[in-house]
């Protein structure tokens, strides 16, 4: 089974972090930021992606050391996990209904960290979080996964709709990317044969 365990340590967080993308969409998180926890563990419910996450974090000053070094982690373990990609799909895309808002998430595991925000917040806040950080968060995540990453408000107003939105049709496209291949499961899923 694919998996990997990394943990972080700086002057502004500490973090342990277990991911499996072969899982059955078990959730065991806690970041110290609510809206956070929520997110991870839709992101982990509807990938099928099994997450076990701590992090103690300097949120007395604001989110962002923990809401950026969690995603830097996630993307590792999820590099870690897939290893030289061999069998994977590599491409996974949907277009995900949140109420009224509508998201388009589209992902190439390329080994090339990239994410293209094409999401917008009516609002600076969503409870106590920055609708900032969403876009910190998924930076940062696509970046040390090494994927291509797209994200794309294609209508909606509620800025939680839009967030929740995001995290669910980014978990589901992963979903289809990371999936082997039965037709190619000894095969890397690029022409120059290697993804990096």
């Amino acid at each position: 089974m694919r998996n990997a365990m990394i943990e972080r340590k700086t002057a502004e967080t500490a973090i342990s972090l277990r991911f499996t993308p072969d899982g059955s969409g078990k959730a065991d998180i806690s970041t110290g930021i609510g809206f956070l926890d929520h997110m991870l563990t839709l992101f982990a419910v509807h990938g099928r992606f099994d997450l076990t996450l701590r992090c103690a974090g300097d949120t007395q000053v604001d989110d962002h050391h923990s809401a950026e070094d969690i995603a830097i982690c996630l993307g590792l373990a999820f590099r870690e996990a897939l290893g030289n990609k061999m069998g994977i799909i590599r491409y996974g895309s949907i277009t995900l209904p949140m109420d009224e808002a509508l998201i388009l998430a589209a992902v190439d595991i390329s080994g090339r960290g990239m994410f293209c925000n094409g999401l917008e917040f009516r609002t600076e806040k969503i409870g106590t979080f920055d609708t900032e950080l969403i876009h910190e968060f998924f930076t940062a995540f696509a970046a040390n996964a090494g994927i291509t990453l797209h994200l794309r408000l294609l209508t909606g107003i509620n800025s939680h709709h839009i967030a929740e939105g995001a995290f669910k049709a980014a978990a589901r496209a992963l979903r289809q990317a990371v999936a082997i291949d039965p037709a190619a499961a000894d095969l890397i899923p690029s022409s120059k044969g290697v993804l990096a």
